[in-house]
């Protein structure tokens, strides 16, 4: 088994690199690739357009399908404006705890499976194992969304995968999806003593946000009978608007940020054909009556596919028989695995620490929680020979 201590010194030097999502995460993913090509695996990196970051995609043993993929995303949230008790981005150990920023979300993980990387790389495997470390999880799950295509081009076929977010080593099957937009909408100026010459685009939002809050009561009819999520339908709220210049100015510009978090991939598409069908048949047609430049542009901030319970589902029991636990949960934050569920990989999340810690000041993960994770994928190396 890997050596707590190496464990300790690896998640030191991950932390050390601040992969906060607006900045690049090339020193984290070289530093990785090196210690996996050290033992032996076969690399893959692929950058994002502008270069600046990167997935990395290693395998130890034989080529082939049926593989399990140890996943983890390398990138951090912001540390602005938060009171740490040091530097977020040295490591700093007190009372069994690990703190640093992603300390827990997600780099313990990602250290136990460095440190592992040399304890497999001794057996000999007769089953895949793939290490996927991706980029800018946090702001839309992109680099995820970009190694699922990758490997698709590859040919690639995991069996299952483990994607290590903090769940206190306990075994989460499900999560609903994650859909961000910012709808746009372009109106005309004018004076406001005569509103019928312009095109008042924060009147047309309130008639969007209007309808969007009517789905949202429409949705509570669609839960699914056994569903096991809080709430148990999909959620659809409004987070922000904003728009015009002045009171006695016609508004030109509004923008409405809104979100969805479907529990059933159906409810989804139930929201946006709704949505677009109430565009094309009333807002958009009674704007350009006035104006031709008018207009509604919705742009999609991201679009995280939940994680569906699976009655058979083979990522739940390889992680239950490693971890002793028979029954699994469902969180209300989501992750990658979803996406991984998507391209026909059977997954499950399990990690070391606690989603409460995550986003904090002070975030740590405990030392304990590190050994467990490390416990797993010890024994994890019997379903590989």
């Amino acid at each position: 088994m890997a050596d707590i201590a190496r464990t300790r010194d690896i998640l030191a030097d991950l932390v050390a690199f601040p992969t906060v999502s607006a900045d690049s995460n090339l020193g984290l993913i070289a530093y990785a690739g090196e210690i996996l090509s050290e033992a032996g695996a076969r690399l893959s990196i692929h950058h994002d357009e502008s270069g600046t970051k990167a997935n990395l995609f290693a395998t130890l043993g034989p080529e082939g399908d049926g593989g399990i993929v140890l996943s983890g995303h390398t990138d951090v949230v912001p540390v602005e404006g938060q009171d740490w008790t040091g530097d977020p981005f040295r490591l700093r150990e007190a009372d069994g705890r690990l703190y640093g920023r992603g300390t827990c979300d997600m780099k313990g993980f990602i250290a136990c499976c460095l440190a592992m990387a040399p304890v497999f790389a001794e057996r000999t495997l007769k089953r895949p194992l793939h290490f996927a470390f991706t980029y800018d999880e946090e702001v839309g799950c992109f680099g995820a969304r970009a190694l699922m295509e990758d490997l698709k081009r590859a040919q690639i076929h995991p069996a299952a995968a483990i994607i290590g977010e903090p769940t206190l080593m306990r075994i989460i099957e499900g999560h609903k999806g994650c859909y961000e937009y910012t709808t746009e909408f372009r109106g005309l100026e004018g004076h406001g003593s005569d509103p019928d010459r312009g095109v008042n685009a924060v009147e047309y939002a309130v008639r969007y946000v209007s309808r969007l809050m009517a789905l949202a009561e429409d949705l509570k009819a669609r839960a699914p009978a056994e569903s096991p999520f809080r709430p148990p339908w999909t959620t659809l709220q409004v987070g922000l608007m904003q728009g015009g210049a002045a009171r006695n100015v016609i508004p030109g510009h509004c923008a409405v940020e809104w979100e969805m978090r479907p529990v059933q991939e159906a409810d989804a598409a139930f929201v946006k054909d709704n949505v677009q069908a109430y565009i094309d048949a009333v807002l958009r047609p009674a704007m350009q009556a006035i104006s031709r430049e008018a207009d509604i542009v919705t742009h999609v901030v991201g679009e995280v596919e939940g994680l569906e319970p699976a009655p058979r589902s083979e990522a739940r029991r390889i992680v239950s028989e490693l971890t002793g636990l028979t029954e699994a949960e469902v969180v209300a934050f989501g992750t990658e695995a979803g996406l991984f569920q998507s391209a026909g990989v059977s997954a499950v999340i399990c990690g070391p620490g606690s989603i409460a810690q995550a986003h904090k000041p002070d975030e740590f993960v405990a030392v304990e929680q590190l050994s467990a994770c490390l416990g797993m994928l010890e024994r994890l190396t019997a379903k590989l020979v």
